[in-house]
């Protein structure tokens, strides 16, 4: 057959049914292939959307998303998507096009070395230089993108080979079992985690999976021992469990971060140094168990006593068999400091204001989404509220970027979701500056016909910058824009476009939004002022001591 029916071929056998992208002239015998085939072709309005689609199917499955390219510009534009897809270890595919590779016919048109480029930021990377090759890249790419720690795999397939025949035959889809972690590092947790006085547990992104919910939500229920989460961790556990002590959204000074202090062991569970931080080892601190599917990477701010790493579900079902309720455990002091934090986010005791403060919005959010609704975030000042004071029922619901931290994936991440679950209500809450980076994919959203429902905050800035622009004590300077109107914007997409004035309600706006077909665009002014106080002034004046 053609060697890119092969590649569909081995595509389909990998269970693939999405591809988003931009394909160019070096894709037309792929494109081809796939029309021939059951896997939906998605086109996207730019190649970085295309790669956060395909990263987002990657961390909603467990499964590689695929996003195509053609080669020079379009490929460049996927650079973004896999350093999101590599930090964040989100399972993801890239197939870029290349011109002929066995006799040129345009010299060197477009063509820049784009498996050099691509190799620092992908797991696996490879050109393909004749069809055979095919069924064992595929295979490949497939299981190394997926094994632990998941990322972004690259095949490049050139022109002159997608047409090429081959009489190879694909490979078996297969994946081994992930190892349970050795008896001698489970027993040794068990010691340590028995012979503590306060321990506390920390969950991260990697135990974003329903299995580790599952059996870290039991071990929790059956220890009494609280926990709280980062930004990528949110939702594994319930965030109404009363043991939930909250997010450490803020790296340092924040109430939690007492109760850090004040512990002598901290099980981290799934949270590795990729995702920023909270400071929680010191030389002479608590102890800290690393509980990860990969080893602990150790730098100056990461160095644990011990390390369980394998199947973290099996560590859990090992440490609910055997680990008991310790006499000697006290957690007094981590009961004052929730109290303590719920008081200081009051989410929802604000008189109403306009424009409209942070706490406001995501009071208003949470009051409308379901428990098993979906929030994507892009990356914003508002991202740090949202991980501080909305509270995620389901592991995945609230979908934000932690480890690159990148502008533009909000609006791409919601659709991927809406595409996976079309009977979920999605919801995306974008800054004005992200949204504007992949704004043209409003389009793709209605030609696929999605309902969802996409917040613009606007401050006219970049605002979490301007903010640590000020507090620096500098003055403000290079770092505001103006707008277009978002709600026309909106409307001559297709979409329906609204915009939250002074004597409008935002919850009755979104709520209606939510539960009208359509893509929808709310416009939502926000009033920074409370970043100041709220999270300066008041951490700054707090104390740890409730002795």
């Amino acid at each position: 057959m053609k060697a890119s029916d092969l590649l569909v071929k081995a595509l389909e056998n990998e269970g693939v049914k999405y591809i988003f992208g931009v394909p160019g002239e070096e894709n037309l015998h792929f494109l081809e292939s796939l029309s021939k085939s059951n896997i939906q072709l998605i086109i996207t309005r730019h190649e970085q959307a295309a790669g956060f689609m395909a990263a987002t199917c990657g961390r909603l499955t467990g499964w590689p998303g695929v996003c195509l390219s053609t080669l020079g510009p379009g490929a460049t534009n996927l650079v973004t998507a896999a350093a999101y897809a590599q930090l964040g270890a989100m399972p993801m595919l890239m197939i870029t096009g290349q011109k002929p590779i066995k006799r040129s016919k345009q010299g060197h048109f477009q063509i820049i070395k784009t498996t050099e480029i691509f190799d620092p930021l992908t797991k696996f990377n490879k050109q393909i230089t004749s069809g055979d090759q095919i069924p064992s890249a595929v295979r490949e790419a497939f299981r190394v993108a997926r094994d632990e720690r998941p990322g972004a795999a690259h095949i490049e397939l050139p022109e002159d080979v997608s047409s090429e025949e081959t009489t190879q035959e694909i490979f078996e889809s297969i994946y081994a079992l992930r190892p349970s972690p050795y008896n001698e590092a489970l027993m040794k947790a068990k010691d340590m985690i028995e012979s503590a006085k306060s321990p506390l547990i920390l969950v991260g992104a990697s135990a974003n999976r329903k299995r580790i919910s599952d059996q870290l939500t039991q071990f929790i229920e059956k220890t009494k021992i609280p926990f709280f989460n980062t930004q990528m961790g949110k939702g594994v556990i319930d965030e109404r469990h009363p043991l939930y002590l909250g997010c450490a959204a803020l790296s340092e000074n924040d109430y939690l971060h007492c109760a850090i202090d004040k512990a002598d062991l901290i099980i981290n569970v799934g949270h590795d140094v990729v995702e920023k931080p909270p400071f929680l080892m010191k030389r002479n601190g608590a102890k800290v168990i690393h509980v990860n599917f990969f080893d602990a990477s150790i730098d100056d701010v990461y160095f644990p006593q011990h390390e369980v790493v394998g199947d973290v579900g099996n560590a859990f079902e090992y440490f609910n068999e055997e680990i008991t309720s310790q006499d000697q455990w006290d957690f007094s002091y981590y009961k004052k400091i929730k109290e303590q934090f719920e008081k200081h986010i009051h989410t929802c005791e604000k008189a109403r204001s306009f424009p409209l403060l942070p706490q406001e919005i995501v009071c208003d959010v949470r009051g409308v989404m379901p428990e098993d609704g979906i929030v994507t975030l892009d990356n914003g000042m508002y991202k740090i509220w949202f991980a501080r004071n909305y509270k995620a029922y389901q592991p995945n619901t609230l979908l934000l970027d932690n480890a690159l931290a990148t502008m533009g994936a909000g609006l791409p991440s919601a659709m991927m979701a809406k595409i996976m679950y079309p009977n979920r209500k999605v919801l995306s809450v974008v800054g004005d500056g992200g949204f504007m980076m992949n704004s043209q994919e409003i389009e793709t959203a209605v030609r696929l016909e999605l309902d969802l429902v996409v917040v613009i905050i606007t401050d006219n800035a970049y605002g979490m910058i301007q903010w640590k622009q000020e507090t620096m004590g500098m003055e403000k300077f290079g770092l505001e824009f103006n707008n277009p109107d978002f709600v026309m914007y909106a409307n001559s997409y297709g979409a329906k476009g609204h915009r939250v004035g002074k004597d409008d309600d935002f919850k009755e706006i979104l709520e209606s939004a939510l539960n009208t077909k359509g893509v929808h665009v709310i416009e939502v002014p926000i009033d920074y002022s409370e970043n100041q106080r709220v999270l300066v002034d008041e951490l700054n004046k707090k104390t740890c001591d409730f002795d």
